[in-house]
């Protein structure tokens, strides 16, 4: 009896994973299960627990541009790969304190900070999160991570996935064709190589003018194609993306049918911006980092920045839980920067302005909001209080400009609010 009871507690590690579950659902789900709309907020909730982001998909030099972090800053973001939260490193923040409700993306998170503070070198590194398709990052995981790590995060890389393989074995199975991200870009591969088109061929352009011409002669053609415009009409396809439900009929209501709108998108991953500087379109077109020691990176990894990256990575926190919830327990006016991505697509008016209402009371003077939308609008007016809203100043115009220079070309609009009571 006694044996039986104890076991019917649950361990500290299975309530924190209910506790997860829970604060997804709520904030994917809106109809009833049994619902058309119902069944697909389930799918994507489950999938939305396993790793999506192995690279986060937001442009983090954008983010600093926007953000103007100074020496001291406090910063909230939400984590997504973790690769912009160790990028704002190198503006010398005094904390930044990441946030996901994806279970799998603070396990990714704690092993990533930990592999910053503590893998031996650069090329340790870089070959743990640049190339990650290496069995020494194996061996370098038990000597120099392992003995670190928490217990729960510990658990998740050394467990095993449906297929029987070790988490931590994506570490030298090319990293970057793993999560839902990396899925879903494979399939794009297969789905392109049915039709004669290999969308690797991108990545042999010399100059801007070829990456034109390979755009409109083997890419653009393939958004015409009848199977093509079926799979992208479902929500269900751009699961892959990480765009859930209600992101999805955000993006179809703008006017344009979906194989439109992601032609767009892929027409300024492919062709604005040079392949020298665009690491998105080496992800998008090559399923990893460029080859060689001139290959743009991510702050993070590139290696005049890695001392930066290493002395300052214990800065940097990764908790499990929803923004609204860890801004309620911030001190007011404690926070200078504010970071999230495209969260707000997901959101009812109500939990919209629940957050907006922790952001403001937590915002310190000259505070500064970045977010980023599936439209090109800002999702703000008409949505959020009046009372809120005119506290923050948008910054249209400079938002118009950073979206233009957003290398990853994902999202339909980057928007910038500061603070009224001191924009700067």
């Amino acid at each position: 009896m006694i044996e039986t009871a104890t076991s019917a507690i649950p361990s500290p590690a299975a309530a924190r994973a209910d506790g997860a579950a829970k604060r997804l659902h709520r904030a994917v789900r809106r109809n009833p299960l049994l619902t058309p709309s119902g069944i697909s907020e389930y799918v994507f909730s489950r999938l939305f627990r396993s790793l999506v982001y192995a690279q986060i998909w937001e442009d983090p030099e954008v983010d600093m541009a926007a953000l103007r972090i100074a020496p001291g800053n406090s910063i909230v973001t939400i984590a997504s790969g973790g690769c912009n939260a160790l990028s704002y490193l190198v503006a010398d923040p005094a904390r930044i304190e990441a946030v996901d409700l994806n279970p799998a993306h603070v396990a990714f998170n704690r092993l990533k900070l930990a592999a910053a503070a503590r893998l031996p070198d650069y090329e340790t590194f870089y070959r743990f999160y640049g190339s990650g398709d290496d069995r020494r990052n194996i061996a370098a995981y038990r000597v120099y991570l392992q003995p670190h790590l928490d217990a729960e995060t510990r658990a998740y890389w050394e467990g095993r996935t449906v297929t029987g393989r070790r988490r931590i074995s994506i570490f030298h199975r090319r990293l970057y064709r793993h999560g839902l991200l990396g899925g879903f870009i494979g399939l794009g591969h297969k789905m392109a190589r049915l039709y004669g088109a290999d969308p690797r061929g991108l990545l042999d352009a010399r100059t801007m003018e070829d990456q034109r011409r390979f755009f409109d002669e083997t890419l653009a053609p393939l958004f015409d194609k009848r199977l093509i415009r079926w799979a992208t009409g479902r929500k269900s396809s751009l699961f892959g993306l990480g765009i859930p439900p209600q992101q999805y009929e955000a993006l179809s209501g703008a006017g344009s049918d979906m194989a439109t709108i992601l032609r767009q998108r892929v027409e300024k991953l492919a062709c604005g911006f040079p392949l020298s500087e665009n690491y998105f379109a080496w992800q998008a077109f090559g399923r990893g980092y460029g080859p060689g020691d001139r290959a743009p990176l991510p702050p993070y990894l590139a290696r005049q920045n890695h001392e930066t990256i290493r002395s300052r990575a214990s800065r940097i926190s990764i908790t499990n839980t929803s923004l609204t919830e860890f801004l309620a327990a911030k001190p007011a006016g404690s926070v200078d920067r504010f970071i999230l991505l495209d969260a707000q697509d997901w959101m009812t008016d109500g939990q919209l302005n629940a957050l907006w209402a922790e952001i403001t009371r937590s915002a310190a003077p000259g505070a500064r909001v970045i977010f980023r939308t599936a439209p090109a609008e800002s999702l703000l007016p008409g949505r959020l209080d009046n009372a809120l809203l005119d506290r923050w100043a948008y910054h249209e115009a400079e938002s118009r400009a950073l979206h233009e220079r957003d290398r990853s070309s994902i999202y339909g609009g980057f928007h910038l609010y500061v603070l009224k009571d001191h924009a700067a």
